[in-house]
């Protein structure tokens, strides 16, 4: 899949979650994308990086890059 598909859509995912404040949104995403995405998936958006990534979707991305298993 491609990169900026995966940055639109975790934005997509933090947007959804906004209404809960910053913290919840943060945890609320990296829980969908821990969850949802194929291992494939998370390891291209971190080989990415946070860059077009909203302040939440980024945050979600460094938790997720550092308890990333698969």
């Amino acid at each position: 899949m491609d990169a900026a598909k995966l940055v639109h859509m975790a934005n997509q995912i933090a947007r959804n979650f906004a209404a809960l404040g910053e913290e919840k949104a943060v945890a609320a995403t990296l829980d969908h994308i821990e969850k949802f995405w194929d291992p494939r998936m998370k390891a291209q958006l971190l080989d990415h990086g946070a860059d077009g990534l909203s302040p939440v979707a980024a945050r979600a991305l460094v938790a997720l890059s550092v308890g990333l298993s698969t």
